[in-house]
């Protein structure tokens, strides 16, 4: 083929490329309105409310500037919201991780029952939220399984109350936290891991890998690109965790504030105290940009491409 028969050959791919993209972003103009008008606006709203002092009774937005931010950094609870909230991500996501992997690992293995494994342990994802938080409420309680367990093992004389003790409460949200996502990213986990070439390991067995080799050389590499959205929706799901922190506390964030996270204050001043829509904005303002700037670190962190 001459150069001028290539020249032309890759204008009309040229061409081609631009119409499939004008034809795209024509069938996706519905999804964009509809999504500028209910998210784009509403976010537009929040950043305008975090600036005014809000009172929805009589409908009156009272400009106050940069006080709601500077409250923000300066109260003493918020500090607490934002130091419970970021614990609660910093050691649930990186265990719950692990876990997934290594049971996916185990999973994707020659071994006996792993169906029917993993099919039991997937039934927790299926349980609604509510319904696990009520469960762990129980089994924690002071005359819990739990507790009779601990005793019957010789630890306390007596049942510990781990709804009620700063020390406690937040693990064990963290507890079931953790217990309840692991199935759900070892299904994912597994699912990559069953595209992976049997040849890649038969390689290695026969250079003399062993199996922890094969699984930190060739499994977690391989693994990367499904590890940062596994990183990514875990950060973003432990970082906005409401619901089960307001069913342990009954919306208090309880006791002494030891569950007290930045989406159930938000919550709390946003429909529980008068005059505070304004200030609840600005915190959920904050939390946005804190998971923005998490998800972006953790994207250059496992930032990767495939192994072939």
């Amino acid at each position: 083929m001459h150069s001028n028969e290539i020249a032309v050959s890759r204008q009309k791919y040229t061409k081609r490329e631009r119409r499939e993209h004008r034809q795209g972003y024509l069938f996706l103009t519905p999804a964009i309105i509809v999504t500028s008008i209910f998210i784009g606006l509403s976010v537009l709203f929040v950043i305008y409310l975090s600036f005014h002092k809000v009172n929805l009774f009589n409908r009156t937005y009272t400009l106050v500037g940069l006080d709601n931010y500077i409250r923000a950094l300066t109260d003493e609870t918020t500090r607490v919201a934002f130091k419970n909230t970021l614990t609660f991500s910093v050691i649930v996501v990186p265990i719950q991780t692990f876990l997934a992997l290594v049971m996916a690992s185990v999973l994707n293995s020659k071994i006996k029952g792993k169906m029917i494994f993993r099919t039991v342990y997937f039934l927790p994802t299926l349980t609604s939220s509510s319904a696990l938080t009520l469960i762990f409420m129980f089994m924690f309680s002071v005359t819990g399984p739990i507790n009779g367990m601990l005793i019957h093992m010789g630890f306390y004389n007596k049942g510990i109350n781990f709804l009620q003790n700063p020390n406690f409460s937040l693990k064990v949200i963290m507890a079931m936290n953790i217990w309840s996502t692991i199935p759900f990213y070892m299904t994912l986990y597994l699912a990559t891991l069953q595209d992976l070439p049997d040849s890649m390991y038969e390689a290695a067995e026969i250079d003399g890998a062993n199996a922890a080799k094969k699984f930190f050389y060739i499994t977690i590499p391989y693994l990367k690109p499904m590890t940062a959205y596994v990183l990514l929706t875990s950060i973003i799901g432990t970082l906005q965790m409401f619901d089960q922190a307001y069913i342990f506390s009954n919306g208090s964030g309880g006791p002494a504030n030891s569950t007290l996270t930045v989406s159930l204050m938000i919550y709390r001043y946003a429909f529980g105290t008068q005059n505070a829509m304004g200030f609840a904005a600005t915190l959920a303002i904050i939390l946005a940009v804190v998971i923005l700037l998490l998800s972006l670190l953790s994207q250059k962190i496992t930032k990767s491409e495939r192994l072939y």
